[in-house]
């Protein structure tokens, strides 16, 4: 049986009268896919930045490979890799030495062989051509590849990640997902944030859905379709009916009754 490698109990972020995380409790496995899934203003983002380090939390507590984050924050950053939504980087560094860069932050890190594992990634993503061009001149696509490539190389056990396709091209977010596959067979826990249903049910072992800091749902696909009382729905129609959006389920429903009826027709 798998072992939990990231857990949460009673985690919260409060800002000022607003809680935006109420009481989380999460575990997630070695070599799973864990999908985050929620509306806007959920509390997903806040979620992901205490796990990642970057906000207090009010109360409760985050454990990453059995380590407390209040106890040991740089042991348990040294153990995850964080790909956000929003590439911001170096812009006067070229590829090459943005990775330098990374690799000496953590120089143990896949046994010392983080920049040879890059060179793999590069190529996987296109970039091995621009890997001495300037960040500045990169489109988003290419450093989102570019961040992709210096976390992979590292190994890390825990792989936290904000909507992980936005600006990729086909190619590009098909090798995304193989890789994905391949590091969760090798061990890695995947902590995947997405606004993408068709990904989430196509990639993740387990699905969590948060709502207004709770968390409303959480498993597998068959289990989702248990609690919602579905039969063989896709997961947009379970997370509508999750999260309340009823009236937009009854539209859905009625304009599919109707392309059926003008059909018959």
């Amino acid at each position: 049986m798998s072992q939990s490698l990231l857990t949460t109990r009673n985690l919260s972020k409060s800002f000022a009268d607003f809680t935006a995380v109420n009481e989380l409790d999460l575990d997630i496995n070695q070599g799973e896919i864990f999908g985050f899934l929620g509306p806007n203003g959920a509390g997903k983002t806040t979620t992901i930045k205490m796990l990642v380090g970057l906000l207090k939390p009010t109360s409760g507590n985050i454990a990453i490979g059995g380590m407390d984050m209040a106890l040991d924050p740089v042991g348990c950053k040294q153990r995850t890799g964080y790909i956000p939504d929003r590439p911001f980087l170096y812009e006067k560094l070229t590829g090459d030495e943005y990775l330098h860069f990374i690799s000496s932050l953590y120089p143990e890190a896949a046994g010392g062989k983080a920049l040879e594992n890059a060179v793999g990634y590069l190529d996987l993503f296109d970039l091995a051509k621009w890997r001495h061009h300037l960040i500045e001149g990169y489109s988003h696509g290419m450093r989102q590849k570019l961040i992709m490539s210096s976390v992979l190389m590292l190994n890390q056990e825990l792989i936290i990640v904000d909507e992980p396709m936005v600006g990729l091209d086909p190619k590009s977010a098909r090798v995304v997902k193989e890789l994905f596959r391949q590091k969760a067979r090798e061990g890695t826990a995947i902590f995947l944030s997405t606004h993408s249903m068709e990904i989430a049910e196509e990639l993740c072992d387990r699905i969590g859905i948060i709502v207004e800091g709770q968390i409303r749902a959480m498993g597998t696909m068959d289990e989702l379709r248990a609690e919602a009382g579905s039969g063989n729905e896709h997961l947009e129609d379970i997370f509508l009916q999750l999260t309340g959006a009823f009236e937009l389920l009854d539209v859905i429903r009625a304009l599919r009754g109707s392309s059926l009826s003008d059909k018959k027709v």
